[in-house]
């Protein structure tokens, strides 16, 4: 599957990514399609031990356990079950934000277009890449946000029905494009198996639902 460039075809992608899922006859292949990594200088980064995380909110993923911390968001706005995957020693952190779905998947659709695209400003080009693991009811897009821009990864994932997860890097300092590629493409593989091993659980122990 081509990877989607334009901006102007955002909706459709939306709109076919979400049909099809809706509609899907139960294909077992699933399909995480990723643009071949950049080549980047070498640095010490430390191997990947990846454990499971799940608590009592509607989702489990696998996370670089000897690197990277699951903390609750403790920002006064936050909703239950926003959730930040720290790492310390590289500054960074992924930014995950759930919500239920209530007939209002178009809205959750749109503001990730919105937040995603505020970035543009000060970025060189967001390739999109789709997500499809039919298997398990995961689809989306990842947004790889090229630049110095505030955020350089952004994705969304969706059962189309019930469940919402958005996430965003973001880095402590400021934006480097250059310097900070290698770590980038660091935390971009934890991302893509955080997106390859989540899972909805059947229980949703959310109470509110925002934006």
């Amino acid at each position: 599957m081509k990877i989607q460039t334009r901006n102007s075809i955002f909706k459709f992608s939306n709109w076919l990514i979400i049909s099809l899922a809706v509609s899907s006859c139960g294909s077992d292949a699933d399909d995480l399609q990723t643009p071949k990594p950049n080549a980047y200088f070498r640095i010490d980064l430390p191997e990947k031990k990846y454990s499971v995380f799940s608590d009592s909110c509607p989702f489990e993923f696998e996370y670089p356990s000897n690197y990277a911390i699951v903390l609750p968001d403790k920002d006064p706005n936050a909703e239950p079950c926003w959730k930040n995957i720290v790492f310390p020693k590289m500054g960074a952190e992924v930014n995950l934000s759930y919500k239920p779905v209530y007939n209002n998947l178009n809205k959750f659709l749109d503001d990730s277009w919105t937040l995603a695209t505020r970035h543009q400003v000060k970025a060189s080009g967001m390739p999109e890449t789709p997500i499809w693991r039919d298997s398990a009811k995961v689809y989306g897009l990842m947004f790889e946000i090229e630049g110095n821009a505030a955020s350089s990864l952004q994705f969304y994932l969706t059962d189309s029905t019930k469940h919402f997860l958005r996430g965003a890097l973001y880095f402590f300092a400021r934006p480097n494009y250059d310097s900070l590629a290698p770590v980038i493409e660091f935390i971009k593989k934890d991302v893509e198996r955080m997106i390859t091993t989540l899972k909805w659980k059947e229980e949703r122990k959310i109470i509110r639902s925002g934006r």
